[in-house]
């Protein structure tokens, strides 16, 4: 360990980098622990508060440019930047994002004392906890991979955030990382109390498992459409094709209800009816369109599909779009939209376009037009299955705002577009929706145009899979919801709770060594 200090910055990148290894899709999460135990390591034998700050920064952008690494193959779809500026980009990223470790690692350095760990390690999952907060919100917030996910694949662990959301798992994470510092000098202590809380983790994971699946002809069913479309398809001509590969894959109606799900950024096409003329191009109708989706359902069955809604001024002119889900019933009526409210920075709108635009930045997606945000969390309630909530994509992957808290779903759809988020991108959100299945005790079901789509029980496993790009579908029994968990009902107040439990105790240590 001591020649870990002589070159701190570079061995804290290489921390930071292969830390990234135990998030999906490696999992190596005793890694993740290991590289996180060494780095609080240097920066607890850090001179000053400033070579603190250092080293957390440089950790962080190692591990940042590594677990975003799916951000480069945006570039690969956008003609007016070219690809090779993709490289550049996890890295540009990074440079921000490990501001935030920086912070954590700074505030812990002051909670160090001269003699006992203790105070530095839970200080240290206090401070992680507030940063990984703020790293959600700031700028619209960027929520992508908190640690406590590596817990994805160890479920007796990853249950804990039904009562203390993620971000308290993040904190918890550093924290006995950080006790390997202190197993060596006083090991009996600190094992008897990791025994006590390892038998309190498993006793809480098997009290909390989601109930079985109904019977096959006891309960409405999901048909989950995967039709294995990359990002470069999604401009065919008038959408032909696309629909075709959907219907193909969508099945016929039986003696169950069903609810056909299809992913985000497929159906190009407008299918809202009251649009002035110029807007449907050379289209065909959006009630033909309506038609042909609702051809493929039974008298019980409801569709919920991706698709793009448009909004005018009083001359008629487009104004904006929205990037929205439709609820289809089996006569071709649109009875229900939600729209997208937590919007994706340079996918879905370009930030500072008054600066980024004549540096020759432009959006990562295909489109000139900037959408618009919705009101939030919705649910939409459809007949025969009740509230049905709606998360598109990125949305997902912010605890604590996937649902309205007032009107609880019995199920969350996650309808996707990963197809631009390489080998890396879709394991990883796959795993994040997991995480918010487990904290808010709801199945979620994920639809995207080539991987992975899932359906999550309330416990946080796959009930059914289809692989990354491969197309197919699939067809269960609708999963029933848990009670409501803690995390439910208070949110990241857990988290805040946590954080300030670890503060305390941290503080209490620190003053009783004085």
């Amino acid at each position: 360990m001591i020649s870990l200090a002589r070159r701190p910055a570079p061995i804290a990148l290489l921390l930071g980098a292969l830390a990234a290894c135990g998030f999906a899709p490696l999992d190596w999460w005793p890694l993740t622990l290991a590289c996180v135990a060494a780095w609080m390591w240097l920066v607890r034998r850090a001179a000053s508060s400033r070579q603190a700050l250092w080293l957390g920064w440089v950790f962080g952008v190692g591990h940042f440019t590594i677990n975003d690494n799916w951000f480069q193959h945006a570039f690969d779809f956008q003609d007016k930047m070219p690809p090779l500026l993709g490289y550049a980009a996890p890295v540009a990223l990074a440079l921000y994002l490990a501001v935030y470790p920086a912070l954590a690692a700074g505030l812990a350095w002051r909670l160090r004392g001269a003699r006992t760990n203790a105070c530095y390690v839970l200080g240290f999952g206090a401070a992680w906890i507030a940063s990984e907060w703020l790293r959600s919100v700031m700028f619209t917030g960027y929520a992508w991979d908190p640690l406590g996910v590596i817990w994805v694949p160890v479920q007796p662990v990853a249950a804990l955030t039904a009562w203390i959301g993620t971000y308290a798992l993040s904190g918890l994470t550093v924290a006995l990382a950080g006790a390997l510092l202190l197993l060596p000098r006083r090991p009996l202590p600190w094992m008897g109390a990791g025994v006590a809380l390892a038998a309190l983790i498993v006793a809480q994971a098997f009290s909390y498992r989601a109930a079985p699946l109904a019977p096959r002809a006891a309960a409405p069913r999901l048909v989950v459409v995967q039709p294995n479309v990359s990002q470069d398809q999604r401009g065919e001509s008038d959408g032909e094709l696309l629909l075709r590969k959907l219907s193909a894959l969508s099945g016929t109606p039986g003696t169950a209800p069903r609810l056909l799900l299809w992913p985000e950024g497929v159906v190009r096409d407008f299918i809202e009816d009251g649009y002035p003329t110029y807007a449907y191009g050379f289209q065909s109708s959006p009630y033909y369109i309506r038609r042909r989706m609702a051809a493929l359902l039974g008298p019980g069955d409801m569709l919920l599909t991706g698709g793009t809604a448009l909004q005018f001024d009083r001359n008629g002119n487009v104004t904006t779009a929205t990037n929205s889900v439709f609820a289809i019933d089996p006569s071709a009526r649109i009875v229900g939209r939600y729209d997208k409210a937590h919007l994706v920075p340079y996918g879905e709108y370009l930030p500072m376009p008054w600066l980024l635009k004549p540096l020759g930045l432009a959006r990562l997606v295909p489109g000139d037009m900037d959408f618009a945000d919705g009101p939030g969390p919705r649910d939409l309630t459809l007949p025969g299955f009740g509230a049905i909530g709606v998360q598109i994509c990125y949305e997902i992957i912010f605890s604590g705002q996937v649902i309205d808290r007032a009107h609880r779903p019995r199920l969350l759809f996650n309808p996707s577009n990963d197809a631009w988020f390489g080998k890396w991108g879709p394991p990883q959100h796959l795993a994040q929706a997991r995480m918010r299945a487990i904290e808010e005790g709801l199945p979620i079901v994920r639809a995207t145009p080539n991987g992975i789509s899932a359906v999550i029980a309330a416990d946080g496993r796959l009930i059914a899979n289809v692989p990354h790009e491969k197309a197919g579908a699939i067809e269960v029994a609708i999963p029933p919801p848990a009670p409501p968990t803690l995390f439910s009902r208070v949110g990241n107040w857990a988290a805040l709770a946590i954080a300030l439990l670890l503060a305390g105790t941290a503080v209490a240590f620190r003053r009783r060594r004085r």
